[in-house]
């Protein structure tokens, strides 16, 4: 097996592990009626992610070379802030409030606009407040799904 090979592999193993995972995850937590929606989302994705195992398995995967040390590290910053959002932030100061300090981090750390900007920082703004009425929308109303409640709801 090649290190491109074996690369494409191993990262379908691992997602197929935590989609199986959050899906039994979903099957087992009560009450029912609060996971209705995370055991829908969960299922289609372990189904992705089997098809995606699969393909890796059978080296129909073919795009890229693999990850670089260099693009890894650039991965990084970014997923600090989600392990910080997602063990620390969402439960302690809410789910909403915490979701637009993290997508704006994100969003900051990812932006090739210089920081210096004005420009850059208000149209920052602006997609974050609007990604978060999207988010609201969507889960508050459309779905109905109970979120994370810390200090700032």
């Amino acid at each position: 097996m090649t290190a491109s090979r074996t690369q494409h592999f191993t990262a379908a193993g691992l997602v197929l592990a935590v989609a199986l995972s959050v899906t039994w995850l979903s099957f087992t937590q009560e009450p029912v009626e609060a996971f209705l929606f995370p055991r829908l989302i969960s299922v289609v994705f372990s189904v992705l992610a089997a098809w995606n195992f699969i393909r890796a398995a059978s080296g129909l995967a073919k795009v890229g070379t693999g990850l670089t040390i260099r693009h890894a590290g650039n991965i990084w910053p970014g997923l600090l802030v989600m392990l910080i959002y997602a063990l620390f932030a969402a439960k302690t100061f809410g789910f909403y409030a915490s979701s637009v300090v993290a997508f704006l981090a994100i969003y900051t750390l990812y932006d090739p606009t210089p920081i210096s900007n004005g420009r850059g920082w208000a149209r920052r703004v602006i997609v974050t407040i609007g990604f978060m009425i999207v988010i609201y929308g969507l889960f508050a109303l459309l779905l109905r799904v109970q979120t994370p409640r810390g200090l700032f709801i």
